[in-house]
């Protein structure tokens, strides 16, 4: 799965869809809800389709160019290389979960799109509990960004966010990794890579 995905790097219409789909997690980004505790956006939408796509080698790059160039575009605080790396994670944990699976893969049973969107449910819980909950908080609090004090008060406004985000992301995955797949096929089922 990695080396197909590293070779995606070569492949023109994997390097412009990728390229496509940064700038809308980019556009995405702007219609960030800025809440006194927390933010909340949907740019991830976009990674995960670059990952589905492209697989987990692209989804980490695409990662970490989205984080580099969301902060060149709308610098907020100061620049931390280290967040770069878990946005970069992001794209790779949705790269894994999705790349290629909905052609050879099928899951408790289920056809091609149920399968798909039993992974997009595990590669959005992943994402919401090991990175932006465990990972982010943790970080938060290294920088102190957090109050060590305050710990328990963030990661329970944290998990609060996050499982409301849930409700509307699960949904949203679900229209949007079929359609995209179905556009992507459709797009290019005559014009082998």
């Amino acid at each position: 799965m990695f080396e197909k995905s590293f070779q995606e790097f070569r492949n023109i219409r994997a390097l412009t869809v990728t390229g496509m789909f940064i700038a809308v997690s980019m556009m995405i980004e702007k219609f960030t809800i800025n809440l006194q505790v927390t933010k909340i956006n949907f740019a991830f939408l976009a990674i995960a389709v670059i990952g589905m796509l492209t697989g987990p080698v692209m989804g980490f790059a695409a990662g970490l160019i989205c984080d580099i160039v969301g902060y060149l575009a709308n610098p907020d605080g100061a620049f931390l290389p280290i967040y770069t790396l878990v946005a970069g994670v992001q794209g790779l944990i949705y790269g894994i979960c999705l790349y290629r699976k909905q052609e050879h893969f099928e899951i408790f049973g289920l056809d091609e799109k149920g399968s798909l969107l039993v992974r997009a449910v595990i590669a959005r819980l992943i994402d919401v509990t090991v990175i932006n909950l465990c990972v982010n908080t943790l970080l938060n609090m290294h920088y102190g960004f957090i109050p060590k004090q305050a710990f328990s008060a963030a990661i329970s406004t944290r998990l609060l966010k996050n499982v409301l985000e849930l409700v509307a992301d699960i949904p949203l995955l679900f229209i949007l990794l079929p359609a995209a797949l179905l556009a992507y096929r459709r797009a290019f089922q005559n014009h082998p890579a």
